[in-house]
């Protein structure tokens, strides 16, 4: 399983970088502008921050066993998911330097497969999960009703400002949508 970084190409003032490591090749062969997508998607996210100060989320396009083995091994479920999320929970290791916030892996099979049943095109669902995965290391979460509605108008909002239409929107209500796994 080979892992290839791209460097996030972000302007300094953002102080966010978003490495992008791809483990299973069939994202690159399905959409080879991934790597960007994922990126742009955390970017986004990562501006509803609350604290400011240099960060780094790390995002890993993966496959749909390398994700099970995840799901298994950190959430006792053995069955792939379209996302997790990892938060660090750390301070960085001296000052002024970036801080983790986390790490996002998504599972290619199940994304591309959650994109054709639902009709949704594939770069949008991509960035749509790594929103979703953003906002769970920024303490977003959908346990609870009211919880959930918020993370959906986070997801909604933010989404919007990529162009990307709310792939809920037509569910029957706010905090009622089908629940994505962390």
């Amino acid at each position: 399983m080979t892992q290839k970084s791209e460097p996030a190409m972000v302007p300094e003032s953002a102080e966010i970088a978003v490495p992008v490591a791809v483990s299973d090749a069939a994202w690159t062969e399905a959409l080879p502008q991934c790597r960007t997508i994922a990126m742009g998607a955390a970017l986004a996210a990562a501006a509803a921050r609350a604290d400011p100060g240099p960060l780094e989320i790390s995002i890993l396009l993966a496959g749909d066993e390398e994700v099970r083995g995840l799901n298994r091994d950190y959430r006792k479920v053995d069955a792939p998911t379209n996302v997790l999320a990892f938060a660090s929970g750390s301070e960085p290791p001296v000052p002024q330097a970036a801080r983790l916030l986390g790490d996002v892996v998504l599972a290619f099979g199940t994304v591309r497969r959650e994109a054709d049943e639902r009709g949704l095109e594939m770069a949008d669902h991509l960035a749509h999960l790594v929103v979703h995965g953003v906002l769970h290391l920024l303490g977003y979460d959908h346990e609870a009703a009211s919880a959930a509605v918020a993370m959906e108008r986070a997801e909604a909002q933010i989404l919007a400002g990529l162009r990307i239409a709310d792939p809920t929107a037509d569910d029957e209500s706010e905090g009622t949508r089908p629940q994505r796994e962390r």
